[in-house]
């Protein structure tokens, strides 16, 4: 089977309200970009009919195929399924809830023409969003720049287009706390950035409310940086120091003036204080350490349930015998490969 122009790789977690909408802007986009492409859907375990929705947009298009997970798997991990099921010669990654415009990709495919490797999105201004999603994400990202050795665009998600070879490379980075965006910085080649207005989402609700964004945050740092390693060694250090400070202190106050250091509230508060950090210390270490116990394990990234790709609807067969025979498929008939092995983290993909 020849090797498609484009594929573009949409992660899937309970959009059922917003796919039909998608349906429509994507078959827009598909006429722009003609026959040469595909479209990979992973559907990362979804509770709600998105799966359903997906089947019948496959038995309608031929450029579309699904892979769906066992369960939940996570987004990072959705989208690392689709790359490595991408065949085309650029990958563009997008997520379905229509945030990032569709019709952008043609501007990232002339990039891609030119000489690009990598050209991601760059949000120009964000609707619909909270002051506090804009000020979390904006100090996030200059702080993720500030603490990690290399360079990662700024006010950019995980909205962009690669080139095969990068996400060749891509496929050997097999680490099980995923950061995708990192990934594809780390991994270098010719990038670029296409500017655009991130819109409101289309319909349903977000699937990384506040506790998934912080955790989101943690990972892509960890993933990424020994700093908070460091800091928690400059914690302790410059606690140390002030320890050394006050004992200095009540000495002097003890045998320069002969007062009596005042005790149990000082006690308290220092004692707290050293409790605090020490805490502090064991929790960033646990948050390493964890990262090395899930990485030794090496299990799969995710498990593959069903992969369903559009199956065209076969002719009626005259025999000599028999008269005629009509095939199983019906017309739109899916194919539907049920399997229960998945991507291991350990293997290549090509």
């Amino acid at each position: 089977m020849p090797r498609p122009e484009v594929s573009l790789v949409i992660p899937i977690y309970n959009e059922e309200e917003v796919l039909p909408q998608l349906d429509e802007r994507l078959t827009k986009l598909l006429k722009t970009l003609g026959e040469d492409c595909e479209t990979v859907f992973v559907d990362d375990g979804s509770k709600d009919r998105s799966l359903e929705l997906l089947r019948v947009m496959v038995a309608r298009e031929p450029r579309y195929r699904v892979i769906s997970f066992a369960r939940n798997f996570g987004h990072q991990r959705a989208i690392t399924s689709g790359m490595d099921a991408a065949r085309g010669k650029a990958i563009v990654v997008m997520d379905a809830d229509l945030q990032d415009p569709p019709e952008v990709v043609v501007e990232m495919l002339a990039k891609w023409r030119e000489g690009y490797d990598v050209v991601y999105g760059r949000r120009r201004s964000r609707e619909g969003e909270t002051w506090f999603k804009l000020v979390s994400a904006r100090l996030f990202y200059r702080l993720f720049a500030l603490m990690i050795p290399i360079e990662v665009p700024l006010d950019t998600g995980d909205f962009r287009l690669m080139s095969r070879r990068v996400v060749v490379a891509m496929r050997e980075l097999r680490e099980t706390h995923r950061f995708v965006r990192g990934l594809v910085a780390w991994v270098g080649f010719k990038q670029t950035a296409v500017e655009y207005d991130r819109a409101a989402r289309a319909a349903g609700e977000t699937k990384y409310p506040f506790r998934k964004m912080i955790a989101f945050a943690f990972d892509g740092i960890a993933s990424f940086s020994i700093l908070p390693l460091r800091l928690a060694t400059y914690l302790g250090l410059l606690v140390g120091a002030a320890s050394v400070l006050y004992a200095v202190t009540a000495i002097i106050t003890h045998f320069g003036f002969h007062a009596t250091v005042p005790g149990w509230t000082t006690t308290v508060v220092l004692m707290s204080a050293l409790s605090s950090v020490q805490l502090i210390v064991i929790g960033v270490l646990g948050e390493y350490v964890g990262r090395i116990y899930e990485e030794v394990k090496g299990r799969p990234l995710y498990i593959v349930g069903e992969r369903i790709r559009h199956r065209k609807p076969r002719k009626r067969v005259k025999t000599a015998d028999f008269g005629s025979a009509f095939s199983p498929g019906d017309a739109g008939q899916n194919d539907v490969d049920a399997s229960v092995s998945g991507t291991d983290a350990r293997s290549t993909h090509r």
